[in-house]
């Protein structure tokens, strides 16, 4: 699960080692990508959100 998480954090940046994305596509299944990416996307905007509502306030 971690790499997972390491892989969808390199993704948001956009940085990512060749051998991490072969090992990504070998061995990871795609659905474990998409929600550790959901609940990584909800979090940012939730943070945003709730960045915005302070710094209102």
């Amino acid at each position: 699960m971690i790499n997972e998480v390491k892989s969808v954090l390199a993704a948001f940046i956009g940085v990512q080692k060749e051998a991490n994305r072969k090992r990504d596509f070998e061995h990871g299944h795609a659905l474990d990508f998409l929600v550790v990416g959901l609940v990584m996307a909800a979090l940012l905007v939730g943070g945003m959100a709730l960045l915005a509502t302070v710094m209102a306030a």
